[in-house]
């Protein structure tokens, strides 16, 4: 296998940032380097399992982010998507399709997935902005959706499910799950992620959307990610607000996705450790950065310019270990893709995995 390519990039350095959690990419790589040593050769893209649990697989929600194709994670020579995918898929077992948030999948793309990946690779993908209530580009939807649009609706920049006729919005949940059956064939569709935005608050109405939701994907595993506190922090009857938000999940048979990310803002999600579904257990990490989480004025990808440290990570071990006892398959993405913060992070808690844990198979 070849050497990992060193980067030449240098970030600035994040003023809000110690250098332990943005040390820049060569010294995340070296890292990364040094965790991947401690993995055996054999265990690099395949799960792992604790005794007597499900599997567990870890991976990052990116492979092809700009800041990670410079920051040196791909060895030389890695240069097309083919190349790129085939790689990341020898190191991690899974990963997540974030592209689909911003625009509706193509079939044909999902077919070279299926083709560039092992077997045994599983795929996570986000449902797009329309599916989880949120806004869409109108020029980066497909055009045979454009053209079924009601003029009014055409003419704006930006729409919303709520904007769409029902039989639309039916289409777009269609458009979504036809361009996924090749993957779903293939039984590399790992779940879809459904992220609701902060203002998607635990109402009645809400309750109903995620009911929707999962009748339109009774075939496949749904988890759900909520970014408001309120989700556990008021009360619903004689339970507390976090009960009522894992049983009305376990009600609907979606999975409840646990969360690590800054804590103390409107959007904050406590890291609790919950399995709402023994199909399937869902850990996203989305490093610690406060300052820029909320911001409105930064590009995406410094919300999640973020390396963990070994204690960090160590938190999640004892959680991972504990979901993995109630689920068939607990998958866990690293979400602070900027730069190789991801793909390191992941490698030294697979590390961290495979110290305590057996191999699949």
């Amino acid at each position: 296998m070849p050497a990992p390519r060193r980067s030449s990039f240098v970030p600035a350095p994040a003023p809000d940032l110690d250098p332990a959690h943005d040390p820049g990419f060569a010294a995340a790589e070296e890292r990364g380097d040094r965790a991947r040593a401690t993995i055996p050769e054999a265990q690099l893209g395949h799960p792992l399992s604790v005794n007597g649990g499900g599997e567990i697989r870890v991976g990052t929600a990116s492979w092809t982010d700009p800041t990670t194709l410079r920051s040196g994670f791909y060895p030389r020579g890695t240069s097309t998507a083919e190349e790129r995918l085939r790689f990341y898929a020898s190191q991690f077992p899974v990963v997540e399709v974030d592209a689909t948030y911003y625009a509706l999948p193509e079939r044909s793309t999902a077919k070279l997935w299926v083709e560039r990946t092992p077997a045994d690779f599983t795929f996570h993908v986000k449902a797009h902005a329309l599916m989880t209530g949120q806004p869409t580009e109108v020029a980066r939807l497909p055009r045979a959706l454009i053209d079924e649009l009601p003029s009014s609706v055409a003419k704006k920049k930006r729409i919303y499910a709520k904007d769409l006729p029902p039989a639309l919005l039916d289409d777009v949940w269609g458009y979504f799950l036809d361009a996924l059956e090749p993957l779903y064939d293939a039984g590399k569709l790992g779940g879809i992620l459904l992220q609701f935005p902060r203002w998607f608050l635990p109402t009645p109405e809400s309750k109903d959307i995620l009911a929707e939701c999962a009748m339109r994907l009774s075939n496949v595993p749904a988890a759900v990610e909520f970014r408001n506190h309120l989700w556990y922090a008021t009360s619903h009857g004689n339970r507390d607000a976090a009960r009522w938000t894992a049983d009305m999940l376990r009600e609907l048979g979606l999975s409840y996705v646990m969360v690590d990310g800054p804590q103390g803002l409107p959007s904050s999600v406590p890291p609790m450790v919950e399995v709402t579904n023994p199909r399937l257990a869902v850990v996203r990490l989305h490093g610690r950065r406060t300052a820029t989480w909320e911001a409105e004025d930064v590009a995406t990808v410094e919300r999640y310019r973020y390396l963990y440290d070994g204690e960090e990570l160590e938190e999640w071990v004892p959680r991972i270990a504990e979901a993995s006892q109630g689920a068939e398959r607990t998958v866990v993405l690293l979400n602070n893709c900027y730069g190789n913060y991801g793909t390191t992070n992941a490698r030294e808690l697979v590390s961290r995995l495979t110290a305590a844990m057996q191999p699949v198979g």
